[in-house]
């Protein structure tokens, strides 16, 4: 149950992300008090933020059942290639070998944190 929440909350970081990117994206715009309006009919930007407290949530139960140095970095690390995948097959946003390299670096980094050698 514990990776369930921890994995959700992946997540639910990264479609925030994902939300809060296509709401600043033409024809919507960035909620401001000079246009109320836009600001309501914004519906990705509200998802988003109501997914980013749902991650916080999360990774708050999370917490509760694993330990900060195993489950912060799970969930960074996650995000991290979460959110580059997204903007891969969603955005269609530039997907260098770099991008693949440093994802690798980071989850090699995170077992690293996470595993215990007896």
């Amino acid at each position: 149950m514990k990776w369930l929440i921890l994995f959700m909350g992946i997540a639910s970081n990264a479609s925030a992300s994902v939300l809060v990117k296509i709401a600043m994206m033409p024809p919507r715009k960035f909620p401001s008090l000079s246009d109320p309006m836009a600001a309501l009919s914004n519906w990705p930007f509200w998802l988003g933020l109501g997914l980013y407290g749902a991650a916080f949530l999360l990774y708050a139960a999370a917490l509760a059942r694993l330990p900060l140095n195993v489950a912060h970095p799970i969930l960074t690390a996650g995000a991290v290639a979460a959110v580059a995948a997204c903007s891969l097959l969603i955005f269609r946003e530039p997907f260098h070998w770099t991008t693949i390299a440093g994802i690798l670096l980071v989850v090699a980094g995170v077992v690293l944190i996470t595993v215990r050698v007896s």
